[in-house]
């Protein structure tokens, strides 16, 4: 599916890559680990402001797309949860919409604490609540109408819009010693040019909710299909749509040796 995820949907996610790396304090000379790097958009968008960035993904066909596109920018095939760097290496840390894929997302952040150096920043991004998000309000409402049932092909995970709740991304990183803890909103735009062309993204490029489409019959993908255009319908710009789709931030440093260990 990485083909098609760095086609579809990295433009999208890239929107909030400049607000990312401000909340990380990314600048030229600065060293920088993206994780989940997808087709490397934010760790280029680093190296492009004159930072050392090294872009980190789990997925080895989205590090070899990555590492195409951006030739410029170092990228390697691994966990999050495990990061193959020693201590202290970097000086910003920067996930976009990825801590949402992690089944043990305090462990990551662990990870992310471990290779900062002391005062460095991590900033991380999420997709925010189905409820304030009228994208994922759209395609979520449209999946309950189509009435699939999970097939088992899907594999177990946490809740997609787990740190979609300000009070979790905050205790996130504070679990892992991030102080000077903030969580804002960024407002991103989603353009869908069919409703066609967003269930076959949907199906040939994302994982829990394209087995979901993929699992749906003929009927099913029917009502989905008439369900989106009806929700979608107040988005409608000229032959598509624009949906409104908002990603929380969170960002934190790294205390620096003796410095006080509680967040703001």
């Amino acid at each position: 599916m990485a083909a098609t995820y760095g086609r579809v949907w990295s433009p999208i996610t890239s929107q909030a890559v400049g607000p990312l790396l401000d909340a990380a304090g990314v600048e030229s000379g600065r060293r920088v680990v993206d994780v989940g790097t997808g087709a490397g958009d934010a760790a280029a968008a680093a190296t492009e402001r004159g930072a050392q960035a090294t872009g980190v993904d789990v997925a080895a066909a989205m590090v070899q797309i990555a590492a195409r596109r951006y030739p410029t920018t170092a990228f390697v095939a691994a966990s999050v949860t495990d990061l193959p760097f020693p201590d202290e290496s970097f000086d910003a840390a920067i996930g976009n919409i990825v801590i949402q894929h992690v089944g043990e997302p305090q462990r990551a952040v662990r990870e992310l604490a471990r290779v900062l150096v002391p005062g460095g920043r991590a900033a991380l991004s999420t997709w925010d609540a189905p409820e304030r998000s009228p994208f994922f309000g759209a395609l979520l409402g449209a999946i309950a109408d189509a009435q699939v049932p999970p097939p088992n092909e899907i594999p177990p995970g946490p809740s997609f819009f787990e740190f979609a709740d300000d009070a979790a991304f905050q205790s996130l990183l504070r679990s892992a010693g991030f102080v000077d803890v903030s969580v804002g909103t960024i407002s991103i735009e989603f353009p869908v040019d069919s409703v066609d062309d967003l269930i076959s993204a949907l199906a040939d490029g994302t994982v829990r909710t394209g087995a979901l489409v993929r699992a749906a019959g003929e009927a099913q993908r029917r009502t989905l299909r008439q369900s989106l255009e009806a929700r979608l319908e107040r988005w409608r710009r000229g032959d598509g749509y624009v949906v409104p789709a908002p990603v929380k931030l969170a960002s934190g440093r790294k205390p620096t040796s003796g410095s006080s260990q509680r967040s703001a």
